[in-house]
């Protein structure tokens, strides 16, 4: 047996991926079109962005400990229990942390938790690395983590999940891509209607 379906932590670790970017893809659309996080930060959208920066972290460290936990009760598979394959899984993990963190630096703290949906725009498109090799670095970046640490504990399941993950983070980047587009859009239509109405 590859992977042990009975186990009820493959499942729990299974909803903690799905659960954690439907919340902020919620909450943060909730954000832009209520204001109700800036709200209850006292009306202070860079402390509500930061509040949620908090959340999503923290939901993140809750998301790994789970997968961790249902990692060690699969099976191993003696196949990709080598020195090769461990080589492998710890140049996936160094290649994904490398990409969230830089990812991270280049966007800045409220660049990369949705500042955007706060109504904290950045001037201009970043470009520098990693964002000109990738275009959604840090989703990949995780998931070549996921990739990683199930090579180098061995497990199958853990590949099945990491899928997931990608599965997931693709389904978010439907909803994500266009709601900051259109952000962006009418932020870059403003001064064109600002012209217009002093012709007016």
């Amino acid at each position: 047996m590859l992977v042990d379906f009975g186990q009820a932590s493959l499942w729990v670790s299974l909803a903690s991926i799905t659960f954690n970017p439907t919340f902020w893809n919620i909450a943060a659309q909730r954000e832009y079109h209520t204001k109700w996080i800036t709200k209850l930060c006292g009306n202070d959208p860079q402390r509500g962005c930061y509040a949620i920066a908090v959340t999503i972290f923290v939901l993140g460290l809750i998301r790994d400990m789970l997968f961790n936990h249902a990692l060690a009760q699969q099976p191993q598979m003696a196949l990709l229990d080598t020195h090769f394959v461990k080589l492998v899984a710890a140049c996936l993990v160094g290649s994904g942390m490398t990409l969230v963190l830089s990812s991270t630096y280049m966007l800045g703290i409220t660049g990369t938790f949705l500042g955007d949906y706060f109504g904290i725009l950045m001037d201009a498109r970043v470009t520098g690395f990693p964002f000109n090799v990738l275009d959604n670095p840090m989703y990949v970046g995780s998931t070549l983590s996921f990739i990683g640490v199930s090579l180098w504990h061995a497990r199958p399941a853990g590949l099945l999940v990491a899928a997931y993950v990608w599965l997931v983070y693709h389904i978010a980047l439907q909803f994500e891509g266009p709601f900051t587009s259109m952000i962006y859009a009418k932020r870059n239509a403003e001064p064109t209607v600002a012209k217009r109405k002093k012709k007016l």
